[in-house]
């Protein structure tokens, strides 16, 4: 287990910090973390003798609520503080902040990272201030260690 944590886990999510969340990449990542799991953790032996594959809650359970998906949420977070604490002569803020000078092209927008952080922050984990949380560094590591956990998140 102490493996796919410190080994594969960051493999797989290398430069999360700037990943739009669509559905189709949380099943992608569901799935591969679920298969893992199940190597990791291996089949269960029941009282009669019968071994059985580990269901996706007991997987859930033995990791404590601790998946991919909000590892890549909570790496978000802490990536969205690190900009808003950012100076505004920064390289970083600045490109963060750039907007581009043509027109988009007509039909939806496109999902952006910070509009869906700001949507976890103000729904599911029911931040109202966090543009004053965000200057507090400690305060939000402690929001960010919450999230790794939130099954709604």
């Amino acid at each position: 287990m102490k493996l796919y944590w410190s080994v594969i886990r960051p493999i797989v999510v290398y430069g999360c910090e700037t990943w739009v969340l669509k559905e189709s990449i949380i099943q992608k990542l569901s799935v591969f973390e679920r298969k893992i799991l199940s190597k990791i953790f291996g089949p269960t032996k029941e009282a009669n003798g019968i071994w059985r594959i580990k269901t996706n809650k007991e997987l859930d359970e033995l990791i404590k609520h601790r998946n991919i998906i909000n590892y890549v949420k909570a790496q978000r977070l802490s990536w969205f503080e690190h900009t808003n604490r950012m100076p505004e002569i920064s390289i970083v803020k600045r490109i963060h902040k750039w907007k581009t000078l043509t027109g988009r092209p007509a039909g939806s927008p496109k999902s952006r990272r910070d509009d869906d952080v700001r949507n976890d922050l103000k729904k599911k984990m029911k931040l109202v201030k966090w543009a004053e949380q965000v200057q507090d560094r400690y305060n939000w590591k402690a929001i960010v260690e919450k999230a790794k956990t939130l099954s709604e998140l």
